[in-house]
């Protein structure tokens, strides 16, 4: 399963391909593709979201897509060369009983401050939203997370509250906003 935007192409995570992460990056890299940067796993997605995005995939292999998916950067440094691993990012899971999904991504260091989770998360939404069950897209972070924060407001989310966990932030989108 593939999602492309204009610079990123997202690859669903299977369990082969999170076993493999688990392994080596370089395994990964090799199953993707792709060249994997020094410092991946990136920020929140390490080895703990791993597990737990696998064990979720294992428990409900009929909602593959609904968790992981690696973001590769397409034609860098060159057209034609092998792409760069840059982001993890994905959804909790399918749509819930009150059909809202949950977001979250980590873009690599090195290739920060280049819009990439910006265009990421743009390509998942719309990704959630081809779903007719989904109605509403949510993500937590950190009030301090500025970039986080305004990854989200381009994207057409609003501050909706506490987040679930403590001194976290929701924000959320509805399927009829589009973004700014």
């Amino acid at each position: 399963m593939r999602i492309t935007s204009p610079r990123l192409e997202l690859i669903a995570s299977t369990t082969a391909l999170l076993e493999m992460e688990l392994v080596s990056p370089q395994q990964l890299g090799v199953a993707l593709g792709a060249q994997v940067p020094d410092g991946w796993p990136p920020g929140e997605y390490d080895e703990n979201a791993i597990r737990w995005l696998l064990d979720r995939l294992k428990a409900q292999p009929e909602a593959a897509g609904w968790f992981a998916w690696y973001a590769l950067l397409k034609g860098e440094p060159a057209p034609g060369a092998m792409p760069h691993l840059v982001a993890a990012g994905g959804y909790t899971g399918p749509p819930d009983e009150e059909n809202k999904v949950e977001i979250g991504y980590s873009v690599v260091p090195a290739f920060g401050k280049r819009g990439i989770a910006t265009e990421m998360v743009a390509a998942l939404v719309q990704h959630a939203f081809t779903d007719v069950r989904t109605t509403r897209v949510i993500a937590h972070t950190y009030p301090s997370n500025v970039g986080s924060i305004r990854v989200l407001e381009k994207n057409g989310f609003m501050l909706e509250g506490p987040g679930s966990e403590e001194g976290t932030v929701r924000y959320g989108r509805e399927r009829n906003v589009t973004a700014p």
